[in-house]
């Protein structure tokens, strides 16, 4: 017998929520009361039984995956493999990298197959997957960290725009993290491309070796993580300017090559107070909310 997931409103009567185990989900879809109730149906329908699908390949998807070969039999895992494929040559990655942003694929499909809706996302713990039909726009907030979150600066998604998932990654959120980003906000084509690159880029704001960096193998806080001996970053104490910068730099870096791959539309990356941005004209202007240490990059002119 399937176990069925929890499922409920929050409080504006609007958006609905879905929870089982480690899934938790926020779904809105807008369009005709009809047609939202259709969605809705169909996200739950789909979301029930999906985490047991998970855990039958969870042992698969938690080895690091392999460029040209994927032995995953389930939609979602595929998806996740299919998500991390293009970054396993150069760096250690495993599907799990991809398991939030896929989830959210997953049910969104459900709903935009089951119906038409004006706009629609699923936001699986702030990797989300979107919907835009017509005229539609959906802002995306850019955050400082995921656990305590403020805003430093909004973008503008529009129909027209090739953009259809935001993640955020960083030290600080409910994955581990080999860098020491505060948050790592990135828009790809996809959530699944989007939740992986996130965790490169992560990854990649790093400062090796830096007494101000606390880290631990990441199998003493989880002994079943993917990352098994690989230090994670658990603290990092005040840095001064330079190595700020320096971090920074080395995750931009990463962004501008992603960025040219085609791997992803766009990056926010956050630490200890400062902001850079690597952005493609064609995902929106990024608007940052007005502080002395927001710097942006653009890499292609209007």
């Amino acid at each position: 017998m399937t176990r069925l997931p929890q499922i409920g409103w929050l409080a504006d009567g609007r958006r609905l929520h879905l929870q089982d185990g480690p899934i938790d989900l926020i779904v809105e879809a807008r369009g005709a009361e009809t047609v939202v109730r259709v969605a809705y149906e169909a996200a739950v329908r789909r979301f029930t039984g999906l985490l047991d699908e998970l855990c039958k390949e969870l042992p698969e998807l938690r080895t690091a995956a392999q460029p040209d070969a994927c032995g995953l039999n389930g939609i979602v895992a595929r998806r996740m493999h299919d998500a991390v494929a293009p970054f396993v040559r150069d760096h250690f990655i495993t599907p799990m990298a991809a398991v939030a942003g896929s989830v959210a694929e997953e049910i969104l499909g459900a709903m935009v197959e089951a119906t038409d809706l004006d706009q629609a996302y699923v936001n699986n713990g702030g990797d989300i997957a979107l919907h835009l039909a017509g005229d539609e726009r959906f802002t995306v907030g850019l955050v400082d960290r995921p656990d305590t979150p403020a805003l430093i600066g909004t973008t503008v998604i529009a129909a027209s725009d090739p953009t259809r998932g935001i993640a955020t990654s960083g030290w600080r959120g409910r994955s581990f993290s080999l860098g020491i980003a505060d948050a790592v906000t990135v828009l790809a084509r996809t959530a699944a491309q989007a939740d992986a690159a996130a965790t490169i880029i992560a990854n990649s704001v790093d400062l090796p070796g830096h007494p101000a960096i606390v880290r631990c193998p990441a199998m003493q806080i989880q002994p079943d993580s993917d990352l098994g001996a690989r230090l994670v970053t658990r603290d990092v104490r005040r840095l001064p300017p330079d190595d700020i910068a320096a971090a920074l730099a080395a995750g931009a870096d990463c962004a501008r090559m992603l960025l040219a791959a085609e791997l992803i539309d766009g990056a926010a990356i956050h630490l200890q107070g400062e902001t850079r941005v690597v952005a493609l004209k064609s995902v929106g202007d990024v608007a940052p909310i007005p502080r002395r240490t927001t710097r942006t990059e653009s890499l292609m002119h209007a």
